[in-house]
């Protein structure tokens, strides 16, 4: 896994070099370069199985988000069906494996970050207030089973995924902060390194 991590790594990178600096045309080839790193990673798992492979198509619906963002005139909208599905995918592969038991701490936590973020950013969603309601609401969905996973076995593997879906939380959060509340500078460093690292610790579970 090292060599795969330092090509993620040194790819995402450069995405976030050239987002503070660089030209935009290296936005536009590192983004997906990483995604497709990591998508071939994936593909290469010793034993994908039924699971493996939603989470193959979670990282393609990711990458037709992200090519819909980086359109000159974005496809908002469209991207966050894109990520949706994304997560969606991901949830289906977490609930293909586990047995249901309820650690009720984690989804009262969640019920929480959702509803302030939701209560943050509201007023400025206008027509994209139930698209982005509906994201949210996935993506908590998303990480809670993943911390069922981790919850019921405490293994390397549920704490891969549970890490994963958190940072790819922590992304949203930024990305929707950053777009709908207030700007700050450091949110595409930030965003790139929870977004890039949540993807990456999903697909690192196969290996275990």
């Amino acid at each position: 896994m090292s060599w795969p991590f330092l090509a993620v790594f040194f790819s995402g990178w450069l995405f976030v070099d050239a987002s503070y600096r660089g030209p935009r045309w290296q936005r536009w080839v590192f983004k997906p370069v990483t995604l497709l790193l990591l998508l071939l990673l994936a593909w290469q798992a010793p034993v994908l199985g039924p699971a493996g492979y939603l989470i193959v198509l979670g990282l393609l619906a990711t990458l037709a988000g992200d090519a819909l963002l980086l359109l000159p005139r974005e496809r908002v909208l469209y991207a966050i069906g894109a990520f949706f599905l994304s997560h969606l995918l991901y949830t289906l592969s977490f609930a293909s494996q586990m047995t249901f038991s309820l650690f009720w701490p984690l989804p009262l936590v969640l019920l929480i970050i959702g509803a302030l973020l939701l209560a943050i950013i509201w007023s400025r969603l206008e027509e994209m207030r139930w698209p982005i309601a509906t994201l949210v609401a996935m993506t908590l969905l998303m990480v809670w089973l993943a911390g069922e996973q981790y919850f019921l076995r405490s293994t390397d593997f549920g704490f891969s995924l549970l890490a994963g879906t958190s940072l790819l939380l922590l992304a949203n959060i930024v990305w929707l902060l950053n777009r709908y509340r207030f700007t700050f500078r450091a949110a595409d460093a930030v965003l790139a390194f929870c977004y890039f690292s949540g993807h990456f610790l999903i697909v690192r579970s196969l290996y275990l």
